[in-house]
């Protein structure tokens, strides 16, 4: 295991605006709080998503569609460097009105409601690529 400690400067609360995308929200919270590095949590509903789930033999993002409003029941992930952008690593948990839940890398999403918690790091951290899992992790 590799690990540091990382000291926690500023904290946000955000509602997303109803028709943007969810991870840009993010990463737009991001940006212009001038987050390098945090933890976020949100939840709300989407109208639609992007769910990828990481193959871990090929290596490679399998993506899957979903085009029916979702309850966001639990969204939670990290803000980092990546190729010289703010990136919001987000994943999620997604309910049908069924119950049936939808798990995973939540790529995209519109939102139809949307609130978030972002806690801002002291520290940069930048994602770099990681030969063993072919992941861009960071530390």
């Amino acid at each position: 295991m590799q690990y540091r400690e990382v000291h926690t400067k500023r904290e946000f609360v955000a509602r997303m605006e109803t028709g943007a995308d969810w991870r840009e929200e993010l990463e737009s919270l991001a940006e212009e709080a001038e987050i390098d590095a945090g933890f976020f949590y949100a939840l709300g509903a989407v109208q639609d998503a992007e769910v990828h789930f990481y193959d871990q033999r090929e290596k490679a993002y399998d993506a899957v569609t979903f085009e029916e409003p979702l309850e966001v029941a639990a969204c939670m992930g990290n803000v980092s460097w990546l190729d010289a952008e703010r990136f919001a690593h987000t994943h999620a948990v997604l309910s049908r009105p069924s119950g049936q839940a939808i798990a995973g890398h939540l790529d995209s999403g519109t939102v139809f409601a949307g609130e978030c918690y972002m806690r801002e790091f002291d520290e940069d951290l930048v994602r770099k690529p990681d030969t063993t899992t072919g992941l861009d992790l960071w530390l």
